[in-house]
C-alpha cells in the first residue's frame, strides 16, 4: 500500500505541552486549500498516481497548460501541484479537499521543502572547515581553506572540491518526523522538530519510507464531501428545451382568445 502524500504551508515554529507536561517544539504545518486536482492510471498513463495542489490562483498567474488542464477536470488552477505515485486501493476521487487527520497522531512521516538561501559564504560555514591556525605565521587568513591544487600531476584542482559559493536554497528531505497532533478548526499539522524552508514556503509530506505505517491509517485518505466539477454538474443536470419566445407569444394569445370563440360559437 502507498498512499498519497500533503502539500502543506509552513507557518513557524512554537511549543507545546503534552499529557505529562513536557515541552516539545513543534513545526506548524497548514493544510488549507489542498485538493485532489487528477489522477494517472495505468490504463490510459501506465502508471497510477494522485495530482494534488495548493493555494488557488488566477488564471494571469498560471501557464496556459495548467488552466486547460483544470478546466478538462473540472478544477480550479492552483499556484502549487505535485504528483504522488500511489497504489491503485489509494487513488483519491478528483476534487476531493485534504485534510490534516491524512496522517494520525503519532505517525512518523517524511517533509521535503526547499531550505533558506544563505547566498555566497566560506567554506568553514558552508562545509564546517576547520579553517587555519591562528598562530604559527598565519597573517589575514584564518578562515580561508588553504592550498586546493596539486603537484605537477594531476596539476589542477578535481571537480567536486569543497570551496566557497552558493550556499542554501536546496531541496532538502528530513526523513522519520513524529506527528504531534492536529489542530482541525484551521486544518493544521503539528510536527515534532525543524522543517526546511522559509515561513509560508510549500512543504511535501509523506508516509515515512523507513518507518512501518500505522494500522488506523485513514485509506485512502479522510474522505469528506467531494464537490462536483462544474463540468460534471452540467453533464449530470436535466436538459431543458427552451421554447422561442414568439412561440411563447403565439400560445398565450391564442389561449386568451379560446373563451371568445366559444362564445361565438354558442350563439
Amino acid at each position: 500500500m502507498k498512499r498519497s502524500g500533503l502539500i502543506t504551508e509552513k507557518v513557524g515554529m512554537t511549543r507545546l505541552f503534552d499529557d505529562n507536561g513536557s515541552s516539545t517544539p513543534v513545526t506548524v504545518l497548514a493544510v488549507r486549500d489542498c485538493t485532489v486536482v487528477g489522477q494517472r492510471t495505468n490504463d490510459k498513463h501506465g502508471y497510477v498516481a494522485v495530482q494534488v495542489g495548493i493555494r488557488e490562483a488566477k488564471d494571469k498567474h498560471a501557464a496556459k497548460p495548467q488552466i486547460e488542464a483544470a478546466k478538462k477536470q473540472g478544477v480550479k488552477v492552483f499556484r502549487k501541484m505535485s504528483e504522488f505515485r500511489v497504489t491503485e486501493d489509494c487513488l483519491i476521487p478528483v476534487g476531493t479537499k485534504m485534510s490534516a487527520e491524512h496522517f494520525v497522531k503519532g505517525q512518523f512521516i517524511d517533509a521535503q521543502g526547499t531550505s533558506k538561501g544563505k547566498g555566497f559564504q566560506g567554506a568553514m560555514k558552508r562545509h564546517n572547515f576547520a579553517g587555519l591556525e591562528a598562530s604559527h605565521g598565519v597573517l589575514k587568513a584564518h578562515r580561508s581553506i588553504g592550498g586546493t591544487g596539486m603537484r605537477e600531476w594531476p596539476g589542477r584542482v578535481f571537480k567536486g572540491k569543497k570551496m566557497a559559493g552558493h550556499m542554501g536554497a536546496e531541496t532538502v528531505t528530513v526523513q522519520n518526523l513524529k506527528v504531534f497532533g492536529h489542530d482541525m478548526d484551521d486544518n493544521l499539522i503539528f510536527v515534532e522538530g525543524a522543517v526546511p524552508g522559509a515561513n509560508g514556503s510549500f512543504i511535501i509530506l509523506t508516509d515515512a519510507m523507513k518507518k512501518d505505517l500505522p494500522k488506523d491509517l485513514p485509506v485512502p485518505t479522510v474522505m469528506a464531501e467531494v464537490p462536483v466539477a462544474p463540468a460534471a454538474a452540467e453533464e449530470a443536470a436535466p436538459v431543458v428545451e427552451e421554447v422561442p419566445a414568439a412561440e411563447k407569444i403565439e400560445e398565450a394569445v391564442a389561449a386568451s382568445d379560446a373563451p371568445a370563440a366559444e362564445e361565438k360559437a354558442g350563439e
